[in-house]
């Protein structure tokens, strides 16, 4: 019996829950001649997997289990959560500012060591929530932003998430403050799009966890530019 499962079907792509894995498939596109089409399938396949070994060690991101070229698959481990453009409006507002911090310093990681993300949304981004009370007044941070857990008190309940960024499909490695400015402007469209309840407080507390990054200011800076000029308005 077929236990794959689709999961996502996307223009490039199609996800596949299979057991405790997840596989990322290439399709093939009949409009491009089939030479190419290999080429380009096996050379995003293989930039991916990349870029998600090496943010992998800088953030959470699911990990990768084994590439394929040949197949063009990547497969990966599954990540017991849900979207965050499903759950985020269901959190009292402290917790959603927490969250909306915690993204800011995970993009401050990515964006210090160069790496966009490419396609920043609320929907690529998985959240696993325990709700279990820990003994813990103040976040604790072992120095690895892989294992590392954020508490918040919530009337009196002591509530830890982790965040897992997920889909690298558009993602390159960058040091223009160009490719981080549209980044940001990215997540901060669909924040307002999907959660624009509290949009204005939400972006500040992403500015907050990205100020953290060594460029934040210059970064921020070329953002106004790139709102200014509202050329990527209706993305």
């Amino acid at each position: 019996m077929n236990s794959e499962k689709i999961i996502g079907h996307g223009a490039e792509a199609i996800i596949i829950l299979e057991k405790d894995k997840v596989i990322k498939r290439r399709i093939s596109k009949s409009y491009r001649l089939p030479q190419i089409d290999e080429q380009i399938r096996k050379l995003r396949t293989r930039a991916e997997t990349k870029i998600l070994e090496k943010a992998g060690k800088i953030i959470s991101v699911p990990k990768v289990l084994k590439s394929n070229e040949k197949t063009k698959e990547i497969i990966m481990e599954f990540i017991d959560g849900k979207k965050l453009s499903e759950e985020l409006d269901n959190f009292p507002l402290e917790k959603q500012k927490e969250i909306c911090k915690e993204i800011g310093i995970s993009i401050s990681k990515l964006h210090d060591e160069n790496i966009i993300h490419g396609d920043l949304t609320t929907s690529n981004i998985i959240l696993v929530d325990d709700n279990s009370e820990l003994i813990c007044s103040q976040p604790k941070d072992n120095g690895s932003g892989e294992e590392k857990i954020q508490c918040k008190k919530l009337g009196g309940i002591v509530s830890k998430f982790k965040l897992f960024f997920i889909d690298f499909g558009l993602g390159f490695h960058s040091q223009k403050l160009e490719d981080k400015a549209v980044d940001i402007h990215l997540i901060k469209q669909a924040l307002e799009a999907k959660h624009f309840q509290h949009f204005e407080i939400l972006t500040k507390e992403f500015r907050k966890g990205y100020s953290n990054s060594k460029n934040s200011e210059a970064v921020l800076k070329q953002l106004e530019k790139v709102e200014k000029r509202g050329r990527y308005k209706g993305d």
